[in-house]
């Protein structure tokens, strides 16, 4: 039989694979973001803690997220956004670099600041693109 914990588990995977799989291509990178800004968020815990195993952990998984971010950017396609979100990732790469090299806050403060703000745009973006309720209808 199933612990009651393992099975509450389950269903929070279902539910984030359905969220997942019914997202919109902006919302997708939404939540990229997210999981980019809450290890670094981890990661900045873990410097003030002298936590360096999970410092390094969070910050390397915030890295890998910002990295797959420019891995989809499309170069010939986006022109000057993508060429500009390309230099802004490349340096939230290199403050969570220099961040875990030298135990300290102030580089994962300066990613973190330029992840929420992108994040923000991405998410205004999202808003706009939703129809609003007076543009649904409904089949009868």
């Amino acid at each position: 039989m199933e612990s009651p914990t393992l099975a509450y588990g389950n269903y929070v995977d279902e539910y984030r694979k359905g969220a997942v799989n019914g997202a919109s291509p902006v919302q997708l990178i939404i939540m990229l973001y997210d999981g980019a800004l809450r290890f670094m968020e981890q990661g900045k815990a873990a410097i003030n803690e002298k936590n360096l195993k999970k410092q390094d952990e969070s910050l390397r998984r915030a890295q890998r997220i910002v990295m797959e971010l420019m891995s989809a950017l499309d170069m010939h396609k986006g022109g000057d956004i993508a060429k500009n979100l390309l230099a802004l990732y490349t340096f939230v790469v290199e403050q969570l670099v220099l961040a875990n090299m030298e135990d300290r806050v102030e580089p994962v403060d300066h990613a973190i600041k330029t992840m929420s703000e992108l994040r923000e745009s991405w998410a205004e973006l999202e808003r706009q693109s939703r129809p609003s309720m007076k543009e649904v209808t409904y089949a009868a």
